[in-house]
């Protein structure tokens, strides 16, 4: 007989109603956490330059797919590790877990963006930028799902269907696009974290292993899937990028007295 597993049952209701869709709650997180501003974007960039200030788009590509791998493995097995300490309950373990997941979601936007802008596509259009990093997360379900509309629009399907959502695409088709994708997108990508989530909360250590190991599993999902988005990376870094990168950041406001 299977054993009830009332965590399972919590983060369940926790994210589903009882007709098994996503409460609105949990959908306005997920969005949110997608919703990453382009001066961020430009920042994460800049900070790579100046480390590493001679190299190309195609290392600085490399290095972006290999801080957001590590950060994302270190954080799932940082938040199952908790696991281990007995004053923290499942109760409270999954709701570092819930917290974990939407990290997660802000840094593979971070990172689908920068490697977008590493490829000569701006990421100022949040339509835009929202639906190419829908289409990511959802793996080849979102590859194909984006092909066959660009196909039966444009008369033909594109390999690298990211660079043509992030540019010539019509903003009308691209609004199209995300609102056919948007739901199935919460759906799938609740049910993707839950069993990450269910996983970073076991007892006596397995947590820490199960949420490190299924993180970057997950990342290295993400990552095959944006490069089969954009493609090969340029060598040059786009010259419009450029010109972004070489201006000083904004100025923060002074709130001493």
């Amino acid at each position: 007989m299977a054993r009830f597993n009332p965590a399972g049952k919590f983060a369940s209701g926790a994210v589903f109603d009882r007709h098994g869709q996503p409460k609105p709650g949990v959908q306005r997180v997920v969005e949110r956490a997608i919703d990453i501003q382009r001066p961020l974007v430009l920042a994460n960039i800049r900070r790579l330059r100046r480390k590493y200030p001679s190299a190309t788009a195609a290392e600085l590509n490399a290095k972006l797919e290999r801080d957001y791998l590590v950060a994302i493995t270190t954080a799932g097995a940082a938040v199952g590790g908790t696991a281990v300490v007995p004053a923290i309950g499942t109760v409270v373990s999954l709701g570092l877990s819930a917290a974990a997941t939407v990290g997660f979601l802000e840094a593979t936007a971070l990172y689908a963006q920068s490697v977008a802008e590493l490829h000569g596509i701006s990421t100022d259009d949040p339509e835009r930028a929202r639906t190419l990093l829908m289409g990511i997360l959802m793996g080849e379900e979102g590859s194909a799902l984006i092909q066959a509309t660009i196909g039966s629009s444009a008369g033909g399907v594109t390999r690298h269907w990211g660079n043509v959502v992030g540019g010539s695409m019509s903003s009308s088709a691209v609004r199209g696009i995300g609102a056919s994708i948007r739901k199935r997108f919460i759906r799938r990508m609740l049910a993707r974290q839950g069993g990450a989530l269910l996983g970073r909360a076991l007892p006596f250590g397995v947590g820490a292993a199960v949420g490190g190991a299924g993180n970057h599993m997950m990342g290295r999902t993400v990552i095959n899937a944006t490069r089969e988005a954009f493609g090969p990376p340029p060598t040059v870094i786009p010259g419009e990028l450029l010109t972004e990168l070489e201006k000083l950041p904004a100025p923060t406001a002074d709130t001493g007295s």
